[in-house]
């Protein structure tokens, strides 16, 4: 028996009788985080890591049937040894590993290796088979250093303050847009925050993550001054009318695909800063020899590539076929629900 296999509802583990990331509804679910394409609703119950567990039910509802167990450890399903353990992505966001009469399968979800303080950093686990995402996978995608990019949004705030212009940064609502807060200078002045990003706070909060004091922009006067502030907001707000509220303003959006001069200027900001909540090239391979796996199952991204690459390299290399979005560019407009997929 394949201890993996590839199904119509995602992966499933037959031995185990459970699903990993389902994108339908199923009896049993492992969930690797609370983004909206990797938690599904509408399971019979749920395992997922406990780290993440107010940012989960929140985007589930506590009526779900929820198992939270802590990083590393084994929870033995009907014979399968299974545990999580942290993937960088975002707060609770984890590798499920899963092993059964010798075979042993990681299943990334979505990952980075760059330090976040949001969330517990991407650890290597050893196994035979890999289950990597490949969002960014083209060489293109190098990241620079998190503090060279919160240097350069800490400056644009400040000349903006200087030039009496308010300062829009776009981010994810879930994953993101805390990230960003956790890394700018809050010394700087003021931070406002969208009604979506407050609510996520409050569970990222809840799960222990430390983050600057935020203000909700409808609890001032219409006549407040907002230039000395910075204004977190979701790509949805964009060319929204609660924007207007702000005067002039400055804006710019924290996201991967910044690294393309072409989609920033399609995106009709003044700013890009380059930063993710996935991969770049150099760290995807790391992380894929890292595991020392022989087999690589590569998803959502630039699948084709990676994996012709891999087998170049004398890996055993497949896709798999999905429903993960990763960082999708095209959601940059913010035109979906459920927009906090970072």
């Amino acid at each position: 028996m394949t201890l993996l296999t590839e199904t119509s509802k995602g992966l499933y583990c037959p031995a185990g009788d459970f699903y990993i990331d389902p994108w339908q509804a199923v009896p049993h679910a492992i969930v690797t985080h609370a983004h909206a394409d990797h938690a599904r609703w509408g399971c019979d119950n749920y395992l997922a890591a406990k780290s993440g567990e107010a940012i989960l039910r929140m985007r589930l509802g506590d009526q779900a049937d929820f198992h939270f167990v802590d990083y590393g450890e084994t929870i033995d399903m009907t014979g399968v040894k299974v545990s999580l353990h942290p993937a960088g992505h975002m707060t609770g966001s984890a590798q499920v590993r899963i092993e059964h009469r010798g075979e042993i399968v990681v299943v990334s979800g979505d990952y980075k290796l760059q330090p976040d303080s949001t969330c517990h950093a991407f650890e290597p686990v050893k196994c035979h088979t890999f289950v990597t995402e490949s969002t960014f996978g083209l060489p293109i995608y190098q990241w620079q250093e998190p503090a060279v990019v919160f240097g350069e949004i800490n400056q644009w705030w400040r000349n903006n303050q200087a030039n009496g212009t308010t300062s829009i940064l776009f981010g994810y609502s879930v994953g993101k847009a805390q990230r960003l807060l956790s890394g700018v200078d809050a010394t700087i002045g003021p931070i406002f925050a969208h009604g979506a990003i407050l609510k996520s706070c409050e569970a990222y909060r809840a799960c222990g993550v430390e983050l600057p004091e935020l203000l909700n922009p409808a609890s001032v006067d219409k006549r407040h001054d907002f230039s000395p502030s910075l204004v977190i907001a979701p790509p949805s707000a964009r060319g929204n009318t609660w924007l207007r509220r702000f005067g002039d303003v400055s804006m710019a959006m924290a996201s991967g695909w910044m690294q393309v001069r072409g989609i920033r200027r399609r995106r009709v900001v003044d700013r890009g800063f380059i930063i993710s909540d996935h991969a770049d090239w150099p760290d995807l391979l790391t992380a894929i020899a890292a595991t020392e796996a022989s087999s690589v199952w590569v998803t959502h991204g630039y699948t084709r590539q990676v994996v012709e690459y891999l087998k170049k390299n004398g890996l055993d290399a497949k896709e798999v076929q999905t429903q993960f979005r990763g960082e999708l560019e095209s959601e940059l407009d913010g035109t979906r629900e459920g927009e906090e997929n970072a």
